[in-house]
């Protein structure tokens, strides 16, 4: 996901995809670790990535439009 649509994303929603990306995170690392995952997919990274996204825009308050 990128900024831009993190951006567009209301205050409530942005809540809601950060418990489903964790969510996801937890299943693709547990997939991981039992050799199940795909190699090389990279959805590990993108949800980590897209985690750090909403936490930042939390953090600075989310308002700031570019």
């Amino acid at each position: 996901m990128k900024r831009k649509d993190v951006l567009a994303l209301p205050a409530g929603e942005r809540e809601a995809k950060l418990t489903e990306l964790r969510t996801e995170l937890m299943k693709l690392r547990s997939q991981a670790s039992t050799g199940t995952a795909q190699k090389g997919s990279g959805k590990i990274r993108a949800a980590k990535r897209t985690i750090a996204r909403i936490l930042t825009l939390q953090r600075q308050g989310g308002t700031d439009k570019e």
